[in-house]
């Protein structure tokens, strides 16, 4: 493929917060047009979570090709930068194959690293590293993002105490370089690939969002999230590890201690997913252009009105 072909190359991503719908959109989308569905979602790409991060099925899965979904164990982490390597190699193999890339997942942090690359921040020396983790556990979350502060008060501002990972990256970032994370990120190298890109964006209504979430969290409870997450503990992780931190862990682990009744660790994990749903919606909300905005949950009536846009899409060449 040529490079003036490469860089038309149509690729579609699909996003919204958790709970919205956005895989089945990916997954009809896949049917219609000869789709490969990649994942953009930094819990999904663990393959011990399949019932906690309502990952795609193993019957979805069969029917339409799916990529990225399930590939790492909870032992290992994956960032922005390794899994925008893997997710550009397989845009690449979809194109090959003369297939349509979906990008699908509501992770700004892989959004955003895909439609825009990602900073070029020097390598950060394990003394400084130490050095973060260590007045983390210190300080805690909440002194430890009042020094933060002093250093670089935009990402302070931004990020709450309990995002321990974040507020530490943002720490020892400005201690190794001297500059602040936000700077490096808007100094954002461009991405790997280029693309003719066409964005659907899902952002329902807060009641029914809410709703959608509270009832999924009831259901993955019933289909087996409390043992997925037993499982989980008997490995004895490091708990800082990211797969720890999927929303509903932290909580079913409490009851499974015997430390909180089930209702109270379900009720808990929902309020929880609800926040992480409107921290994607505020992000998606400020950093996304959609190409197509669809503002409720995703359901089969409005199949003409993304379909519609996407072979218009498809059938219109690139510059």
């Amino acid at each position: 493929m040529g490079d003036r072909n490469r860089n038309n190359a149509p690729l579609l991503i699909v996003a919204g917060p958790t709970a919205c719908g956005k895989s089945a959109v990916a997954m009809d989308a896949a049917e219609t047009f000869d789709g490969v569905v990649i994942n953009a979602d930094s819990m999904q790409v663990y393959r011990d979570l399949r019932v906690l991060t309502a990952r795609p099925s193993a019957a979805d899965e069969a029917r339409m090709p799916h990529r990225l979904f399930g590939l790492l164990p909870a032992t290992e982490r994956c960032s922005a930068g390794r899994w925008l390597r893997m997710a550009a190699e397989e845009i690449e193999v979809a194109r090959g194959d003369g297939r349509l890339p979906i990008v699908v997942g509501g992770t700004g942090l892989y959004l955003g690293a895909l439609t825009g690359g990602l900073a070029p921040i020097l390598p950060i020396p394990e003394g400084v590293r130490a050095e973060a983790k260590a007045l983390h556990a210190r300080l805690g979350g909440e002194e430890f993002r009042a020094e933060l502060a002093k250093l670089d008060l935009e990402s302070a501002t931004a990020l709450p105490a309990g995002d321990t990972q974040r507020l530490i990256r943002a720490w020892e970032v400005v201690r190794a370089t001297r500059r602040t994370l936000p700077d490096w990120q808007r100094e954002a190298t461009q991405p790997r690939f280029a693309a003719r890109t066409a964005t659907i964006v899902l952002t329902p209504p807060r009641e029914s969002l809410y709703a959608a979430i509270d009832a999924r969290f009831e259901a993955m409870v019933a289909e087996g999230a409390l043992d997925e997450v037993r499982a989980l503990l008997a490995l004895g992780l490091d708990p800082g590890l990211p797969a720890m931190k999927a929303v509903g862990v932290r909580e079913l682990a409490a009851h499974l201690r015997g430390e909180m009744p089930l209702d109270a660790a379900i009720a808990s994990a929902s309020r929880a997913s609800r926040n992480y749903a409107k921290r994607q919606m505020t992000w998606l909300r400020h950093r996304v252009v959609p190409s197509v905005a669809i503002d409720a949950q995703y359901s089969e009536s409005l199949r003409p009105k993304i379909f519609s846009f996407l072979r218009q899409f498809l059938l219109t060449p690139g510059e």
